[in-house]
C-alpha cells in the first residue's frame, strides 16, 4: 500500500462553488502560475504518485456553499486518479481543509473523533480535537485555552484484507509571525505561535500515547510546520514540536526516518527537506523539513519504506522532467510517501 501526504498550496483556488475545477489563465494563489498551470501540474503529480491513500493538507473548502469531497472527487475524476473517493472530518473557517482521498477497493476509511465534545470552557482531559483545551503553558498557574484551527482529522481505517488501523492527519499551527512589525513585535508573536504550536503537539501526543497504550496500529501524517531546529525560539521550549509528536525512541515513541535524522543531524550534516518557500526580503528560498508520516512500532514490521518526492533531491524526480517541473508549479510542499505491507 502506497500512503501519501501532501499539502497543496492554496488548492482551495482551484475550484468555483459547485467543485468545478478552474482550467483558465486566471492567477492561481500560486506566484506567477496560472490556474490551468497549477491544476495540470498536480494531474501530472497525483498520477505520478499512484498511491492508495493521499492525506491532502489546505485541501479545498467546506462551508455551507463548497464543499471539499465534491471538489476532491471530480479532480480525481478528470486525472482519473485511483484515490476517486474523499473523506473530511471537522470543517475549519480557514478555507484549508483536511481530507482523505483514497482508492475504495484497497481501503475503507471512517471518520471517528474521540475525546469529549467540549464548550468554550474547555477540558484538560484530552478533548475531541474540534474542542478546547485548557492546559498551563507558561508554569503561571492559570491555563490557557487552546484549540485547533485546523481540528486534525482522526480515521479508522479497514482494509482490503481486514486489518484495522488509526489514522491521524494533521496540520500544526504555523509559527511565522505573519503581520508582526519590528524585532520586539515579531519575536513576541514568534514567541506566542510557537507556544500555542506546542500546546496543540502536546495534544496530538495524548491521543498518540493513547492509541499506542490500546496496542493499536497508527500512522499520523500530515504538515507539522515544525522540526528540530528550525528556528532560535526552539530553545526556550527545550524541543521541537515534531520531537513531542514522536515522543521518545522504541516501544513509545513513532518513527519516521526522515525527523529522526533532522534530530539527530550534526553540525555541518545535511537534513532532508519537503517545502520550500521564497523568502521576498531576502530573495532566496528556504528549504524546510515540515511534513512527516509518522508510524506506531508494530508498524516497522510491515517494511516501511519512506521518501520525499523532492524534485532537486530525489534523482527520480530530477530525471523526469516534466514531473520536476510539474512538482515545482504545483505547491511550496512536496509529497512524501510511504509504502508499506498493508
Amino acid at each position: 500500500m502506497r500512503i501519501a501526504t501532501y499539502n497543496v498550496e492554496w488548492f482551495n483556488s482551484l475550484f468555483d462553488d459547485a467543485g468545478q475545477p478552474f482550467a483558465d489563465d486566471e492567477p492561481s494563489g500560486r506566484q506567477g502560475i496560472s490556474r490551468a498551470r497549477q491544476l495540470e501540474a498536480l494531474g501530472i503529480v497525483f498520477t505520478a504518485l499512484n498511491a492508495d491513500l493521499v492525506m491532502v493538507i489546505e485541501a479545498p473548502d467546506h462551508n455551507g456553499r463548497r464543499s471539499t469531497v465534491t471538489a476532491l472527487e471530480r479532480f480525481a475524476a478528470i486525472f482519473d486518479l485511483r484515490t476517486k473517493q474523499s473523506i473530511i472530518g471537522f470543517p475549519n473557517d480557514t478555507q484549508q481543509e483536511i481530507a482523505l482521498m483514497f482508492d475504495p477497493f484497497v481501503v475503507t476509511p471512517r471518520h471517528d473523533p474521540l475525546g469529549e465534545a467540549t464548550g468554550k470552557k474547555g477540558s484538560d482531559s484530552d478533548p475531541r480535537f474540534d474542542g478546547v483545551l485548557r492546559i498551563d503553558l507558561d508554569l503561571d498557574g492559570t491555563e490557557d485555552l487552546i484549540s485547533f484551527s485546523k481540528p486534525p482529522l482522526e480515521l479508522e481505517l479497514v482494509t482490503a484484507r481486514g486489518d484495522v488501523l488509526r489514522m491521524i492527519g494533521a496540520h500544526l499551527k504555523s509559527k511565522a509571525p505573519h503581520g508582526a512589525r519590528g524585532h520586539d513585535a515579531v519575536m513576541r508573536l514568534a514567541i506566542a505561535n510557537r507556544r500555542k504550536q506546542m500546546a496543540q503537539a502536546v495534544w496530538l501526543r495524548r491521543r498518540v500515547a493513547w492509541h499506542l497504550d490500546q496496542g493499536e496500529s497508527l500512522i499520523l501524517l500530515g504538515d507539522l510546520n515544525d522540526g528540530p531546529g528550525l528556528d532560535e525560539y526552539e530553545g526556550l521550549f527545550g524541543r521541537s514540536s515534531v520531537e513531542v509528536v514522536m515522543g521518545p525512541a522504541g516501544d513509545r515513541g513513532l518513527f519516521d526516518p526522515h525527523a529522526r535524522e533532522a534530530v539527530q543531524r550534526r553540525p555541518g550534516m545535511a537534513s532532508p527537506t519537503s517545502a520550500r518557500f521564497f523568502i521576498q526580503h531576502e530573495d532566496r528560498y528556504l528549504e524546510a523539513l515540515l511534513d512527516y508520516i509518522m508510524i506506531s512500532p508494530d508498524l516497522m514490521d510491515k517494511r516501511p519504506r519512506w521518501r520525499i518526492w523532492h524534485p532537486f533531491n530525489d534523482p527520480s524526480c530530477w530525471h523526469v522532467p516534466e514531473l520536476r517541473d510539474a512538482l515545482i508549479d504545483a505547491s511550496d510542499h512536496y509529497p512524501v510517501t510511504l509504502d508499506i505491507d498493508l
